[in-house]
């Protein structure tokens, strides 16, 4: 597949002004880049909770728990620079899935531990390869994108995402009772950096430095919110020279074993984080003026699924294009796809060096969930933004409504009903992503596939 569908917003992108101030092609300075790249780094919420959530969760060593930081971040990285230079060629950053983390979480207690749930995500992403292959006359992938590209799809889904995300905003910014700086210091600090984010996001850029300001948003408050904190309560960055070393990447920490109906979980749970990039390929092409291809859309699922196999291999975690980051893109309004390439090759070298594990948690979680609160309200607006080219009827609202009630639902399951049923029943009606994408192409064809773009 070739052609862009007739309605997607990337294929009327050129009768509207472009989001970015610096294009999708357009060089940036090296220090642009790199700045940029490192906060992007800090805007991923998931790359620097996820590896500490799946250690603690299954009681492993500080050094193992540090080889999974080491390796997510090598995973992402080996993606995001494929992305930004040979495949897809869009400043999209990959970040660990959380639909992956759930799943290694539930499955990897049961029988094979995390040995059979890494080697059948393993085999899953496989066949998710297979399937991806950009062959320009068929391309699964590109028959797939067509029917994603609606843009009540793209949109809905990042909605979802979006709303699922709240659940890791003001809870992770307050805190628990028992962490360090609640309450008053963790909303202080975070307060601080929420609203740094937002003033300097909206800065008329007047000035070089009020341009310079703005693309820094969010690191610049990131710091500064973090000094804050450490006034008032002690930190660990004197520890972070004390574990000097690299990571090493070893195939199959875990050990290796493939379980059939674990296979089975991982590659329905590697669907909704397909159908998630393409929704967010096509919002980011909109906003840099670019058209999209079904086989150049291919090319960038192929590459997430083959880095996320990869990962997978040495013990990572799949990855998906990253909603953080996207937010992060209209607040910069830079959409150098430089500034990605930058931000695989931090990600890359951090991943191998382990006295990064220490900085990582110095970082207060609550500073990180305030600035991502504002990213993630940014990612709200924008799936309505999408969804604002949509022509409404009673067909469309259903296709928008029903998922999105019954999708957000499940997060209000409590644990002894879900534990109540069958393991992949567990895991779509758990994760939110997961129920509402299955749901949104459920609707779309009993709908019979009908276009929900007005038509020109």
């Amino acid at each position: 597949m070739t052609a862009t569908h007739p309605t997607t917003p990337a294929a009327s992108a050129g009768a509207t002004p472009p989001i970015f101030d610096v294009g999708i092609d357009d060089p940036v300075p090296v220090t642009t880049a790199l700045g940029l790249g490192v906060q992007n780094i800090l805007g991923m919420a998931g790359l620097l909770i996820f590896p500490a959530l799946l250690g603690s969760t299954f009681q492993l060593s500080a050094t193992d728990t540090a080889y999974l930081y080491g390796i997510t971040f090598m995973t992402s990285g080996l993606v995001v620079v494929l992305q930004s230079v040979i495949l897809l060629r869009l400043p999209v950053i990959q970040g660990p899935y959380a639909g992956t983390l759930a799943s290694l979480l539930v499955v990897g207690h049961g029988s094979g531990g995390l040995g059979a749930a890494f080697g059948s995500m393993a085999i899953a992403g496989l066949i998710w390869c297979v399937l991806a292959v950009p062959v320009k006359r068929f391309s699964v992938i590109g028959h797939l994108a067509q029917f994603v590209r609606d843009p009540i799809i793209p949109g809905m889904i990042v909605l979802i995402l979006a709303t699922q995300l709240t659940s890791t905003a003001l809870p992770n910014w307050l805190g628990p009772p028992s962490s360090p700086g609640f309450p008053l210091v963790n909303l202080l600090a975070g307060a601080v950096a929420a609203v740094l984010v937002i003033t300097l996001s909206v800065m008329p850029q007047q000035t070089r430095h009020h341009v310079l300001l703005r693309r820094g948003a969010v690191l610049i408050a990131i710091v500064i919110a973090t000094l804050v904190y450490a006034i008032f309560e002690p930190t660990s960055f004197g520890e972070i020279g004390a574990h000097l070393g690299l990571t090493v990447p070893r195939p199959f920490p875990f050990g290796f074993a493939v379980r059939g109906e674990l296979v089975l979980i991982f590659f329905i749970t590697m669907l909704p984080a397909v159908a998630e990039s393409i929704a967010t390929y096509d919002i980011v092409a909109n906003w840099g003026r670019q058209q999209l291809s079904g086989h150049r859309i291919a090319q960038g699922v192929f590459g997430e699924v083959l880095g996320s196999t990869v990962g997978s291999v040495f013990g990572g975690l799949s990855t998906l294009a990253y909603p953080d980051n996207i937010g992060l893109l209209r607040v910069t309004r830079v959409g150098s796809r430089y500034v990605t390439l930058a931000t695989g090759i931090i990600l890359l070298v951090l991943g191998g060096l382990t006295p990064f594990d220490a900085l990582l948690q110095a970082v207060p979680l609550p500073i990180l969930a305030a600035a991502g609160t504002v990213l993630f309200g940014v990612l709200f607006a924008s799936a309505i933004d999408v969804l604002s080219t949509v022509q409404w009827n009673q067909a469309s609202l259903l296709t928008a409504g029903v998922p999105f009630i019954t999708a957000i639902g499940g997060l209000f399951l409590t644990t002894t009903t879900l534990r109540a049923l069958p393991l992949t029943v567990q895991l779509i009606l758990g994760q939110p992503l997961i129920l509402g994408t299955v749901m949104l192409i459920t609707m779309k064809i009993a709908f019979g596939m009908r276009s929900t773009t007005p038509a020109n």
